[in-house]
């Protein structure tokens, strides 16, 4: 039996300024894996257990797409729109869901303008995402994204973070300093520094509901409520 053919890309709204990934996506695991070893991983999925009944998702620069192929082994009849800027990262995202990418429709799009067309939606993922956007930026697709979710949908996000202490000054700080360094010169990034992303989504009406951090608050992992 023949593979199932892959869905074709649409694109909506413009990439204009957007970072270029589509250089790195073809060793983007490899070089998180270097890096981080499967820390991130760990973190992306910290709370996947809670989508099992989500029908409906949105994801938002899931980069290869591991997030997306573990959500859909655990969520056997979820629908997801997959975006990014990138259409090679998107081209991975779909070759690793497998048999399960007739249940994505990928969108080749700049985040900070796209909207969900399949409204409303239980579950918004954002992993190592939001930090290469400016807080401007993330305060506003917090107020669009909150209009697409339903009443009780949720946002997963996963991010870097600065930790207090010794620790954040001497180690998660310099960290974080290389790592924008090193994707601007790989993808062009602009974003010099993480946005506030907690408080752009309580201004947008979101409630903190879960917190788990890793490698000693290096890495957070959080699951936002609508309600």
């Amino acid at each position: 039996m023949s593979a199932p053919s892959l869905p074709q890309l649409s694109s909506k709204g413009s990439t204009c300024g957007a970072p270029n990934f589509n250089g790195v996506a073809p060793f983007y695991r490899w070089m998180e894996l270097v890096t981080f070893g499967p820390w991130l991983q760990h973190c992306r999925c910290a709370f996947l257990g809670e989508f099992a009944g989500c029908r409906r998702a949105a994801v938002l620069g899931d980069g290869d797409g591991r997030f997306t192929a573990q959500l859909l082994r655990v969520n056997s009849t979820i629908e997801i729109d997959a975006a990014d800027a990138s259409a090679a990262m998107l081209r991975t995202l779909l070759r690793r869901a497998g048999t399960s990418a007739v249940r994505v429709r990928v969108h080749c799009a700049d985040a900070r303008t796209w909207h969900p067309a399949n409204l409303p939606n239980d579950l918004i993922a954002t992993h190592f995402f939001l930090d290469c956007l400016s807080a401007d930026e993330v305060r506003s697709l917090a107020d669009r994204l909150r209009a697409a979710l339903s009443p009780s949908g949720l946002w997963v996000v996963s991010e870097f973070a600065i930790p207090e202490g010794a620790f954040g000054r001497w180690v998660a700080r310099p960290v974080v300093w290389m790592l924008y360094r090193a994707f601007a010169l790989l993808t062009g990034l602009a974003v010099r520094n993480l946005p506030d992303h907690p408080a752009a989504l309580r201004a947008a009406g979101f409630t903190l509901r879960q917190r788990r951090s890793f490698l000693r608050g290096l890495l957070v992992a959080e699951l936002w409520a609508a309600a």
